[in-house]
């Protein structure tokens, strides 16, 4: 079967986001734009994803627990799971090795942390959007460790990306998945990085407003609407 799908969305948590963005809200526009799957991965935390799954439930749609981590390279990910209590423990994780720096709300944004009903229900101190002391080497072990996916971010953009801060794909990757925001770079992006050839290309948001989150435009193919199925056909 075929999902619409939006696998990169930030909440309000990652201070980058906008305060509309909270979990109901995401799944709200999720469902009026007709989006089947979801995954809500703000940078370096999964704080979100309990509120998020539990909105989404309510409208139907299909949210998967996520991060967008920015590892020491300070290369962006998307990190995808199929369970919550794994997304939680990879969070976790990250946040041990995450560089000890105060978040400055006035400066960076706020990084707030929702509930189930869609209120307030405490923030994160150190600053999100931070390198953490995770190699991209490292990435993919511990993130099948944990039954899930990861996937090199908007591996076109000039910063914060694969290609951009390494400057080549590591010949011993692992990952099967890329993300383009412009897929109008894919053949380019192919051309100078063969290792894409053999990828599953997709396109999502990226999404820091409401607005923002993808249109029903693009699918991706899966034996049944779970995280488990979308986490296979991603690997």
């Amino acid at each position: 079967m075929n999902l619409y799908y939006d696998l990169h969305i930030h909440s309000c948590l990652s201070p980058c986001g906008d305060q509309d963005m909270t979990p109901a809200n995401i799944a709200g526009m999720a469902a009026v734009k007709g989006l089947d799957v979801i995954a809500v991965t703000d940078h370096n935390s999964c704080k979100n994803c309990p509120a998020v799954l539990a909105a989404a439930r309510e409208y139907g749609v299909l949210a998967i627990p996520g991060m967008e981590i920015c590892t020491q390279e300070e290369v962006h990910a998307v990190c995808l799971f199929s369970e919550l209590e794994a997304a939680m423990d990879f969070d976790d994780y990250v946040y041990q090795r995450l560089l000890p720096v105060e978040n400055r709300p006035d400066i960076f944004g706020k990084q707030e942390i929702y509930n189930c009903n869609d209120q307030v229900q405490g923030t994160v101190p150190y600053l999100l959007i931070n390198a953490c002391s995770i190699s991209f080497d490292q990435l993919w072990r511990l993130v099948r460790e944990r039954n899930g996916v990861m996937f090199p971010a908007h591996v076109e953009k000039p910063a914060n990306s694969l290609i951009a801060n390494l400057g080549f794909v590591p010949p011993d990757s692992q990952f099967k998945t890329a993300e383009l925001k412009n897929m109008k770079k894919l053949h380019e992006m192919r051309r100078e990085h063969p290792y894409l050839e053999q990828c599953r290309i997709i396109s999502n948001s990226d999404a820091h407003y409401l607005e923002d989150i993808n249109e029903p435009l693009l699918t991706i193919d899966v034996k049944e609407k779970s995280a488990e199925a979308v986490i296979w056909a991603l690997l």
